[in-house]
């Protein structure tokens, strides 16, 4: 289902061709950087919807025209802020995964809410790193980010089940996760399940994929 405040790719305004851009602006070779750091806290702040080209340069006190001078498309602007997310979903797991010698169901379970929690406190962020046209456009290698992290999950879960489909298991635990962090985030699991904490829902979805814990 798609997000009604999900940001299309902007084409550019006739006025933001390359004649018509600011000649007194000087090149920065930080432009590039501050221009993501501005996506990044506004998706923050305000959510996907709200990345548009124009209020991006707005908030980093440069013309409309020059984010493309560093991003030629809406869509690799938004692909540079995704990466940010990756890159901070990737040291979370890392920093839980430690140096990978715990028991791998505990791994998992600890991974599970790293990305739940990820998903809950940075909304905003989760619903663009995840967005199809992104990953599916090959700007920035985007899929070189986020592969590598759904890899993690395919290794612990084949080191639970080793007589299964990790792929596939792992596909269906984290469509399961995915799941329950929208619906939570959109308040429908609270309603129903009647509970203000989701870890419960997140070890009937490891037991639902990996099977019961054996000391449980």
């Amino acid at each position: 289902m798609s997000d009604p405040e999900t940001p299309h790719p902007e084409t550019p305004h006739p006025e933001e061709s390359d004649s018509a851009r600011s000649a007194s602006e000087t090149p920065d070779p930080d432009l590039r950087t501050r221009l993501v750091d501005v996506g990044v806290d506004l998706v923050s702040q305000e959510g996907a919807g709200a990345l548009t080209l124009r209020e991006i340069a707005r908030r980093a006190g440069v013309s409309h025209g020059a984010p493309r001078r560093y991003f030629p498309t809406h869509l690799e602007l938004l692909s540079a802020i995704a990466h940010r997310g990756f890159a901070q979903l990737g040291a979370r797991v890392r920093t839980t995964l430690g140096d990978g010698t715990a028991d791998p169901r505990d791994q998992l379970t600890e991974l599970a809410g790293t990305y739940l929690e990820f998903a809950l406190h940075s909304p905003g962020m989760y619903e663009l790193m995840f967005r199809h046209d992104l990953l599916e456009s090959g700007h920035l290698r985007l899929r070189d980010t986020s592969l590598p992290l759904f890899g993690v999950l395919v290794d612990l879960v084949g080191r639970v089940r080793p007589d299964g489909d990790a792929r596939s298991v792992a596909g269906a635990l984290w469509a399961n996760l995915h799941g329950i962090a929208q619906l939570w985030r959109w308040g429908s699991l609270q309603l129903a399940t009647g509970s203000d904490d989701f870890v419960p829902l997140l070890r009937t979805a490891l037991d639902a994929h990996l099977g019961p814990e054996a000391d449980r």
